[in-house]
């Protein structure tokens, strides 16, 4: 019987660190899912959550990378927009979006970027089945992760060819910040629009990417009484899922997700950024052992499991 890989390689001297950097960080799974991959692969890293100010994450990422061993950093709310003054270079979703969640060093050592969340919110959709191609799609939230799931839903910059939205609108209840990003984006896409209000009736897909639900106490994002009967709802927390909003979607009948996928989905194109082309290969061939390690057990049964299942278990898998 085939021992199963330990959480994290044990750390030396010559240990590869990453940083994932938030504020709030507790509710990130990436820790857990990058350090099993590492695991599962004998590599010699490991990510780090650190839990960085708004007004601090400046100073941080240009202090950090002066160390040697650092070779990457990731990034959640509300990091990915603030970034982008340091940055020598970044990809074109980077560039429409206006954001970025993964940093690293070129060869000549200067920072660069990429964005990754849009592509695996996309990928997530599909995995799910929820079509957004020629839908109308609203988008809870006006951050750096809305703005990637905007800048990917209207086709602009991908690396990729996707079937664009027909309609996308977003809602922020930062007065304005819907309507910036609009603005950014309807020059890549003539169907973006920021929205009056948070009311998802009339839409085939709502999204949540606002912080609401990380905490017990707060409110919906939206009223899960006015989603249309046929609509789906995604919902892109890490943290507490399935949330309340989640799950008053399927007590209602409707395709209601998590968000774990829009991570796994991405998680390859990240080490592929990182240079770490044996690991984003891993995950490319079966994902099954991540899902298995950050699926909560309600939810456990809902995996799509793996046709190649000795992957998920060997601690050594051919790439």
């Amino acid at each position: 019987m085939t021992t199963a890989a330990p959480l994290i390689s044990p750390v030396d001297g010559k240990t590869d660190v990453y940083m994932i950097l938030g504020d709030p960080v507790e509710q990130v799974r990436a820790p857990e899912s990058f350090n099993l991959i590492f695991a599962k692969l004998g590599m010699n890293a490991v990510v780090v959550p650190a839990h960085v100010a708004i007004g601090d994450v400046l100073a941080f990422v240009k202090t950090v990378f002066t160390g040697r061993n650092i070779r990457g950093m990731l990034l959640t709310i509300p990091h990915k927009s603030v970034v982008m003054p340091l940055l020598k270079r970044c990809g074109p979703l980077a560039q429409v979006a206006g954001a970025v969640n993964a940093l690293r060093l070129d060869a000549q050592g200067e920072l660069e970027g990429d964005l990754f969340d849009g592509e695996g919110l996309v990928s997530s959709l599909n995995y799910y089945g929820m079509v957004y191609a020629g839908r109308r799609v609203l988008v809870l939230g006006a951050g750096g992760g809305a703005a990637a799931i905007g800048a990917s839903l209207v086709g602009a910059g991908s690396r990729v060819a996707l079937g664009a939205a027909a309609e996308l609108a977003f809602f922020d209840p930062t007065p304005g910040k819907a309507q910036e990003l609009a603005a950014r984006l309807s020059g890549h896409s003539s169907v973006v629009r920021a929205a009056a209000s948070n009311d998802p009736a009339g839409y085939d897909l709502v999204i949540n990417a606002t912080p609401l639900g990380l905490k017990t106490t707060d409110p919906m994002p939206c009223d899960v009484a006015r989603v249309e009967p046929h609509a789906a709802l995604m919902d892109i927390l890490m943290k507490n899922q399935p949330t309340p909003w989640v799950r008053a979607g399927r007590a209602r009948g409707l395709n209601a997700q998590p968000g774990f996928e829009m991570m796994i989905q991405q998680a390859d194109l990240y080490l592929a950024f990182f240079g770490l082309s044996k690991a984003a290969a891993l995950v490319r061939q079966d994902a099954t052992f991540i899902r298995e390690s950050i699926y909560p057990a309600e939810l456990a049964g809902e995996i799509h499991r793996s046709r190649h299942p000795e992957l998920a278990t060997s601690g050594e898998p051919a790439v």
